[in-house]
């Protein structure tokens, strides 16, 4: 193992940037193997627990002052490298690494027994439904896996529980603070602008997924020109790719409405397409990506066919909330987990007639081609949260004959110097007031979905698949979903 590991298990002093759930897992670890750990964080009560508990804790800027007093930084995934402690790090030498590198050295290192092989999803779509699959066909071959990273758990977490594989969901985030994973094998799904607030360019953003596909197994989605792309240079000496057509050698594809691996086998069908539960083509390339990975371990089509029919998509991804024949012919879909523009258009090709409810925080990104190419499937369009109009006005450019409800709050109002009835891009606005709590959420989506049935008829789909962040008025993806659940019961009683 590098010689970087002998400062933890020597009591060497590191610098834990982060204090929530991340930094706790980090804390946990490095304790254990011997590392004499110090807790930064911008939020003074994020420490106040940790010193409560014996903890040594610093303020990021008296941390900055003193960054060599550390043998190495360890970060939680959020914090970009401009973050003042870690540019300080970085002009001084000090190594960071992120909490996906910290477990991949310990791991590999033997220091929780025999190191595991780790199977990794990423991609700006589709990454916890394809990991989601990837553990289920794990486990109904037999394989001893665990479910960790992005989806739920820090790999940190579950690195003491017996398994074999894992299967591990990662963000651009965290591979970006990752750079000596060499995972058996890794999948990019796709590629599409997100996260440009955090990364400082597409080519980084790009790279920094990239980092999945230099173990055994690289494997990327063909359909996608940039991820496609990535797989002509990567170092892995298996590579394979996957695509919702005839599938060449090498690949995995769809053949008379089968899944077919051309990859691992000569010509093997696995399962039938008719039987993925997960609406729209996404569907077919989440599993095509999670088989892949799956016949990379030797899984067998009895046991992916066997773990498809008994899978469940998780809360807030294509989650009906309310079918036709409750609520006057219309279909109510939960998709919130669609937090950027890719995500939002896979969600809307899933249906034929749509009453697309968007807006919140692009991070950065542009949303004009997904409308451009969601545009025939539109029916209506209600919009929410600060980066609405730059929706408007991709709206107005590509499908300008949708009707278009902006839901806007008392503070947009005196923001933008709006009066309730005022006409923004061509649309029809609400203004929305706070409840008696301060908060906004529940009038929001009670606006919204009184919107949305006003321009939905029998046969339409209300589909919550917003292309942005929620944190603008609501506390998490979540939150946003299980808001405008509860208004679409509320109205449809």
């Amino acid at each position: 193992m590098p010689d970087e590991l002998d400062p933890l298990v020597a009591g060497a002093p590191v610098l834990v940037a982060g204090g929530r759930v991340t930094g706790r897992a980090i804390l946990a670890a490095l304790t254990r193997f011997g590392a004499t750990p110090t807790v930064c964080d911008d939020d003074p009560a994020m420490l106040r627990p940790y010193a409560e508990d014996g903890v040594a804790t610093v303020d990021p800027g008296v941390a900055e002052q003193w960054i060599t007093d550390w043998a190495l930084v360890v970060t939680s995934p959020g914090f970009q490298p401009t973050t003042p402690v870690l540019a300080a790090a970085a002009a001084a030498g000090v190594p960071i690494w992120g909490d996906v590198e910290l477990a991949w050295r310990l791991d590999a290192a033997g220091r929780y027994g025999p190191p595991r092989r780790w199977l990794v999803v990423t991609g700006t779509n589709g990454k916890t439904t394809t990991t989601s699959m990837l553990h289920a066909m794990l486990t109904a071959a037999g394989l001893r896996s665990l479910l960790c990273g992005n989806i739920g758990s820090p790999v940190l977490d579950v690195l003491d529980q017996p398994a074999d594989l894992l299967a591990v969901e990662l963000s651009s985030f965290q591979l970006h603070w990752a750079p000596s994973l060499r995972p058996e094998a890794g999948v990019v799904l796709n590629i599409a602008e997100d996260h440009l607030d955090w990364h400082s360019s597409m080519e980084e953003y790009s790279a920094a997924k990239a980092r999945v596909l230099t173990g055994r197994v690289a494997v990327v989605g063909l359909d996608d020109e940039r991820a496609a792309a990535l797989l002509r240079t990567a170092p892995a000496p298996v590579r394979v790719g996957f695509r919702l057509g005839e599938p060449g050698a090498g690949e995995l594809g769809v053949r008379d409405g089968h899944l077919v691996d051309r990859a691992f086998a000569d010509d093997l069908v696995l399962m039938p397409a008719a039987s993925i539960p997960v609406p729209g083509p996404s569907g077919v390339l989440d599993t095509l990506a999670a088989a892949a990975l799956a016949r990379s371990v030797g899984a067998s089509p009895d046991a992916i066919g066997a773990a498809i029919a008994g899978f469940r998509l998780g809360r807030h991804r294509a989650e009906v909330v309310a079918r036709p024949e409750e609520a006057d012919g219309i279909t109510y879909v939960d998709d919130s987990k669609a937090t950027n523009p890719h995500a939002a258009e896979a969600s809307v090709l899933a249906y034929p007639r749509v009453v697309w409810v968007a807006g919140g925080l692009l991070k950065g990104a542009s949303v004009d081609a997904e409308v451009a190419r969601i545009a025939s499937r539109l029916v209506g369009a209600v919009l929410i949260g600060r980066d609405r109009a730059q929706v408007a006005e991709a709206l107005s450019r590509h499908a300008p004959d949708v009707p278009v409800v902006q839901v806007v709050t008392s503070e947009d109002v005196g923001m933008q110097g709006m009066h309730e009835t005022a006409d923004v891009s061509g649309t029809s606005v609400v203004d929305v007031t706070k409840d008696e709590d301060g908060t906004l959420g529940a009038r929001v989506m009670a606006a919204v979905v009184a919107a949305a049935r006003g321009l939905a008829r029998p046969g339409d789909t209300v589909l919550l698949a917003p292309a942005g962040a929620s944190f603008d008025q609501f506390s998490g993806y979540a939150d946003r979903g299980d808001t405008f659940a509860a208004a679409v019961r509320a109205a449809i009683r």
